[in-house]
């Protein structure tokens, strides 16, 4: 209830003064996102004006003559390390133009993203996500810079750039008119910290495979109440972790 009231309260706000959704991503791969937000939902969304995303290559930044973004890790071994200089000089340049609600830092040791999360920060308004590679980023950037580190789960990616696209697409489609379907967010798994019931559509045979008959009933309140008693059997079976009291 908690998430539709703010929903709606963000929807009120951009009626009223409108104010879209602004995410700044940096990276030293800026192709790699070019696919994400070039088509379907993402698209849309920042055609209808509801979000604007801006993508920062790191090496545009670095005074270093060839564009080097890495060296040497202090104390040796192996992997590089993602320089302070483009990275800072990116942060502060955009700092200087907005205010951000948070400065995201895409790492493996990051605190795990989760929907109760991305609800919470819908109601943003700038962000930057910084996509780290190699060994990751010098440590200074994370004490002086980074407000919020994220990760996308317990494994390792040869790169941010895939998980800051997870991060602003979980956060683009809960903007109010990013859906068709207003309700649509409202029922997605996790949302009530339950995951989504079974879905189904037509033929209602398929051979001889059945859709449940209340479904096609018509009577909205034991349709309701089956999603409910099947949302918690899923949830049960399947991720027993994220029940809640």
């Amino acid at each position: 209830m908690v998430f539709i009231w703010n929903t709606w309260k963000r929807f009120e706000y951009n009626f009223l003064y409108f104010c879209p959704m602004r995410i700044d991503i940096l990276t030293i791969l800026p192709q790699l996102l070019e696919s994400p937000f070039s088509d379907s939902i993402l698209k849309r969304a920042q055609t209808k004006g509801l979000v604007e995303v801006h993508i920062h290559d790191l090496r545009s930044y670095s005074t270093n003559k060839h564009k080097k973004v890495d060296d040497y890790a202090f104390g040796g071994g192996a992997g590089m390390v993602m320089t302070i200089q483009p990275i800072a000089d990116c942060i502060d340049e955009l700092k200087s133009e907005r205010e951000y609600d948070e400065i995201m830092y895409m790492t493996p040791d990051g605190e795990v993203w989760d929907q109760p999360t991305a609800n919470s920060l819908s109601m943003g308004e700038n962000f930057i996500l910084l996509c780290g590679h190699y060994k990751g980023i010098d440590e200074r950037i994370r004490e002086k810079y980074i407000t919020k580190e994220v990760s996308i789960g317990d494994y390792v990616l040869s790169g941010g750039e895939l998980a800051a696209a997870v991060v602003a697409d979980s956060l683009i489609r809960l903007i109010p008119g990013v859906l068709n379907d207003e309700t649509s967010a409202l029922t997605d798994s996790f949302q009530d910290n339950l995951l989504a019931p079974p879905v189904y559509t037509r033929p209602a045979n398929y051979e001889g495979m059945e859709v449940p008959k209340v479904l096609l009933s018509g009577n909205f309140k034991e349709i309701e109440k089956w999603r409910s008693e099947k949302a918690l059997e899923r949830t049960k079976t399947r991720r027993p972790d994220i029940l809640k009291d």
